[in-house]
């Protein structure tokens, strides 16, 4: 029974330190210290992948064969940034599906659907674009030369493709990224 005394200062010190630990974490709960190039807590407050797949109209798994990854050529933005900077009326008309957004524009990582992605609707060609109308098309913000893809961004656009590929059957072959991606 002498150990006792030793088990109850234990758990006293256990309880102490348990208690320190959930003040200090909720204490950083509204400023979470730097984690370095990645930071799990700012990737979880990203609004979920399969949100950004979902559409409104009606997905047919044979309605796409493949998908392509390329660069915005800017250094910011979002959606109605990029509709505006190309002389579009407005985002609606923007000719892609996806934006995935490097921060500077809307949050790094975050994905915006377009209308074409979500009336299900084929790219149009253009002086840029020669692919298919069965291609879905993921703009990365980056220039790809001074503002390279953020690790956000490619861990979301990653994650974005996974989804895609799982939900339409697309082959890893058919998946097209920039060349330097990495």
């Amino acid at each position: 029974m002498s150990n006792q005394p030793r088990v109850a200062k234990v758990l006293a010190a256990l309880l102490i330190s348990m208690t320190v630990g959930a003040v200090v974490l909720m204490a950083l709960s509204g400023n979470p210290p730097s984690a370095g190039p990645f930071s799990l807590a700012s990737y979880y407050r990203l609004g979920p992948v399969e949100e950004a797949v979902f559409s409104r109209s009606v997905q047919r798994r044979s309605r796409w064969s493949s998908i392509e990854i390329y660069y915005s050529g800017t250094k910011a933005g979002n959606i109605e940034q990029l509709a505006s900077l190309t002389g579009l009326a407005g985002p609606e008309d923007i000719n892609c599906h996806f934006v995935i957004c490097n921060g500077l524009g809307s949050g790094d990582g975050h994905i915006q659907t377009t209308e074409k992605w979500q009336r299900q609707w084929s790219i149009l060609q253009g002086r840029n674009w020669y692919g298919s109308g069965q291609t879905i098309r993921i703009c990365v913000i980056a220039d790809g030369q001074a503002v390279r893809p953020t690790d956000f961004q490619r861990k979301r656009t990653e994650a974005l493709v996974e989804m895609l590929c799982r939900k339409f059957e697309i082959e890893a072959q058919s998946v097209y990224y920039p060349g330097d991606w990495q």
